[in-house]
């Protein structure tokens, strides 16, 4: 993911924090600001050190976060900027763990549309 794509600076991220909505679920929180002055989507990834003990783990997760956003860009609305903060939960989750909760999340949040229920094969 470009770095155009990202909230990077501490003053985006207290606005976001500040003025923007939040919905949650068991392992992410989401906040959202709508920015119609915005190219494209920006998004801020936090995780802290009671998700994962050592950096190892935290930047594990924030690769995963930033390999989903980057696979669902195109279903993202471009005139958002989201901060994407992880819970403790999450601390062991694969990859497929963490696309499915934040897919729910982002839904939550309508940044995307929402996913339809899944099947289960026999």
């Amino acid at each position: 993911m470009r770095k155009s794509y990202r909230v990077k600076s501490e003053k985006d991220f207290q606005q976001v924090f500040e003025s923007g909505d939040s919905v949650a679920n068991r392992a992410f929180v989401i906040y959202k600001v709508e920015k119609t002055e915005n190219k494209h989507f920006r998004v801020g990834i936090s995780v802290g050190k009671k998700v994962g003990h050592t950096a190892v783990a935290r930047n594990r997760l924030k690769r995963y976060i930033r390999a989903v956003i980057d696979e669902e860009k195109l279903q993202i609305d471009s005139h958002v900027d989201f901060l994407v903060i992880t819970r403790p939960y999450a601390r062991d989750f694969n990859m497929d763990q963490v696309r499915k909760n934040l897919l729910h999340a982002l839904s939550l949040a309508h940044i995307i549309e929402e996913m339809p229920d899944e099947v289960e094969e026999k």
